[in-house]
């Protein structure tokens, strides 16, 4: 099973950094994303997430016994996954409104940091 889980992180990881490398702003977030993906899953094998008991340490005993789940690594994957929707969220609104401004989705055309030299090209 950590065979499969360790080629799709690496598929994952691979596609992510190819897409980032694409000209389209579109590509670069769907890039982002998987790579997200891959870290929640890279972080889902490392934490040996399993069906176990609760952590729960019960009266009268000092500490855990036997095997337990480890609340670590669900809480970082739950936090990463809230955060990355957040940043896609963020990341469509701002490239719908460059799109808006440069009717291109090609990064090259976005590099134009003037918005006077963009506001007269939009004027023409």
């Amino acid at each position: 099973m950590n065979i499969l889980l360790a080629t799709v992180i690496g598929f994952l990881y691979a596609s992510g950094v190819y897409l980032m490398l694409r000209r389209s702003i579109v590509k670069l977030i769907l890039g982002i994303g998987l790579l997200g993906n891959a870290t929640n899953l890279l972080l889902f094998t490392i934490g040996d997430v399993a069906r176990s008991t609760p952590p729960i340490i019960h009266e009268g005993e000092e500490a855990l016994v036997g095997a337990y789940a480890n609340p670590i690594p669900q809480a970082l994957i739950l936090t990463a996954i809230v955060i990355g929707m957040a940043m896609l969220a963020y990341a469509v609104v701002l490239i719908k409104q460059a799109y808006q401004i440069t009717d291109s989705d090609d990064i090259d055309v976005m590099r134009t940091t003037d918005i006077e030299t963009l506001a007269e090209d939009q004027s023409e």
